[in-house]
């Protein structure tokens, strides 16, 4: 579908820098020379195609084996808008995340917190015709890291929005309100903007939050423009 809308530059300073000194996984992963421009042809324009037929949706990360996963139930709910407000419909969301005592189900990970033989971590939706998507997951926990001294990941949760094309793919993480390692957290502060740091961390939302049952969060993402959420993390 062809976009009307002239598109609006992101606001200098809204997105992470490709060389953040704090964070030092970018200091050997950041190009060293300008970017150049890529034509697209029809095979990154069109394809592949992400439907639920094709990738079958996985709302509830807490049930995947049919015992409940340990930790803090919460839902995690938004919409998904483009740089004029606009919903984008029927796309593929992904998420991923480590379980409640902050470790992920990766054999990468050998923190020595235990795993939950219940929960992987992973989930699947697609967004309505209103641009709206849920998920029905666990508090993330807290984990060190081997970036600096006595480094420690605040509790996140990791988005993947596909689009109509593999191209077209953006990454981010969602973070949660009032965390102390926010401010000692280099990945979240790759994002120099406070305000566009700001549009990561989500809100806690009471209309959410279902009784006796999970605490709702609401994560409402723009893909670009002006008040665009940062990516690339």
């Amino acid at each position: 579908m062809t976009d009307p809308v002239p598109f609006r530059p992101y606001v200098p300073g809204s997105q992470p820098d490709n060389d953040a000194p704090a964070y030092l996984g970018t200091i050997k992963r950041h190009p060293n020379q300008a970017p150049h421009k890529i034509p697209q042809t029809v095979t990154e324009t069109t394809g592949p195609s992400f439907s639920p037929q094709h990738f079958p949706p996985r709302a509830d990360l807490t049930m995947v084996t049919g015992k409940p996963a340990l930790g803090e139930r919460i839902i995690v709910a938004g919409t998904i808008t483009d740089q004029s407000g606009r919903p984008v419909p029927h796309t593929m969301v992904e998420i991923w995340q480590c379980n409640a005592t902050g470790r992920y189900d990766h054999p990468g990970d050998q923190h020595d917190a235990p795993l939950d033989p219940n929960f992987h971590g992973d989930g699947r939706v697609f967004t309505d015709e209103n641009g709206r998507y849920k998920f029905l997951t666990v508090r993330p926990g807290a984990y060190p890291w081997p970036n600096h001294k006595n480094a420690w990941r605040p509790n996140h949760i990791h988005f993947s929005y596909f689009g109509p094309a593999f191209a077209t793919r953006l990454v981010t993480q969602m973070y949660f309100p009032g965390d102390p390692l926010l401010a000692f957290d280099p990945i979240f502060n790759a994002v120099p903007d406070q305000a566009a740091r700001n549009r990561l961390i989500a809100t806690f939302d009471m209309d959410i939050t279902e009784a006796d049952w999970a605490l709702g969060y609401r994560f409402d993402v723009v893909l670009r423009g002006r008040d665009a959420t940062p990516m690339g993390h």
